[in-house]
Order: C-alpha cells, then structure tokens, then sequence
C-alpha cells in the first residue's frame, strides 16, 4: 500500500478525510501511484495532472522523504520508504505570488 496525503481542496472534492492508500502493481513510481489515485478517485482527473499530456499542473508539487520529487521523472521510482508505506507521497498545492 502507498499512503498518499493530498491537499484539502482535492481532499474535499473527493470526499475523503486524512491519508489516501493506493495499491501500486509493478514499480511504484510517481505515474503509477498518479495512476491509481485518479482511477480509484475519478473526480480528481485533470486537478493534479494535465488530461491531455498527463503532466504535472504547475502549481503542484510532490515531495517523498524530505524531497521535492516535482521535477524528476514520472516512470523513475520513488523511494523505497514511499514504496513499502513508511513514508507517505506528499501531494503539495505550491503557493506563489508577491
């Protein structure tokens, strides 16, 4: 199980509280941790990633073990902490501005 922390507006327009936990076939990467949270939480498709090219939106960050994750490779694997549910993947509104 990967343990999954989204921020409060996806969390409310999914309708769940706290933590989410996907099961992850294969090798868990960002993309197939994306993968399953969007399959499993319909209603999130296009909100973290783009519906067409399926990239990050640019507003959103995602931080694994005290590292930013956001510009790595979708297929790299994330850290075996994240992959075997003792560190949860951190889905991050980014805040800008002046």
């Amino acid at each position: 199980m990967i343990r999954v922390v989204l921020p409060g507006p996806l969390r409310s327009l999914a309708r769940i509280d706290g933590e989410v936990q996907v099961d992850v076939e294969g090798r868990a990467t960002q993309r197939a941790i994306l993968d399953a949270i969007e399959s499993r939480y319909p209603m999130l498709r296009g909100t973290i990633r783009d519906y067409g090219t399926l990239k990050r939106r640019p507003f959103v960050r995602f931080y694994a073990c005290e590292r930013d994750l956001s510009h790595e490779s979708p297929d790299e694997a994330v850290p075996q902490a994240v992959a075997e549910g003792k560190e949860p993947f951190l889905v991050i509104g980014a805040v800008a501005g002046g």
